[in-house]
Formats: structure tokens, C-alpha cells, sequence
């Protein structure tokens, strides 16, 4: 995953009974970090978290876009001038 990346895993979980509907994964570090996906299970959450990445699991109920949004907005205020999108 790029440096200062955002991204959604949503159609890479292949998990029936996983308790989430999608994973929002951001990378908020100058570094590439490599990702495994699909997602098979629930310890990949923390697994990919002590990477250094930020996983932000979405429920069922859970407002995705405005997630989004939020992790987004965290992202944009910490990111190099020169990675900006």
C-alpha cells in the first residue's frame, strides 16, 4: 500500500461470517507497506495493525461514506504537500 494511501476492502472480504461489511485501511507513513488480501479472517484486523496501518472495520449499521470521509480528512491534514492526490 502507497504511503499516505487510503483504501477500501469491502469487495476483497471472502469471509461468509465475517462481522464486518467492509475494512477501511489508510496509511498515514512515509513508507509502503505491503497488505495481504483477500481478507479470510478476523486477525487480520490486528495483524495489519501492528504494521503500522490504521483499520477501520465498518459494521452493518455503520455510515460508511462518512467514515470514509473522516479517515479522509485525517489523512489529507498529515500528508506531504507532494503526495497529494
Amino acid at each position: 500500500m502507497r504511503p499516505y494511501h487510503i483504501l477500501s476492502l469491502g469487495g476483497y472480504i471472502v469471509e461468509w461470517d465475517f462481522p464486518y461489511r467492509n475494512l477501511i485501511i489508510v496509511n498515514k507513513i512515509s513508507e509502503p507497506i505491503k497488505i495481504e488480501i483477500p481478507v479470510f479472517h478476523e486477525e487480520w484486523i490486528e495483524e495489519h495493525r501492528d504494521l503500522g496501518l490504521d483499520v477501520i472495520p465498518v459494521k452493518k449499521d455503520d455510515n460508511y461514506l462518512s467514515m470514509w470521509k473522516k479517515a479522509h480528512a485525517e489523512l489529507d491534514k498529515i500528508r506531504p504537500k507532494n503526495e497529494r492526490l
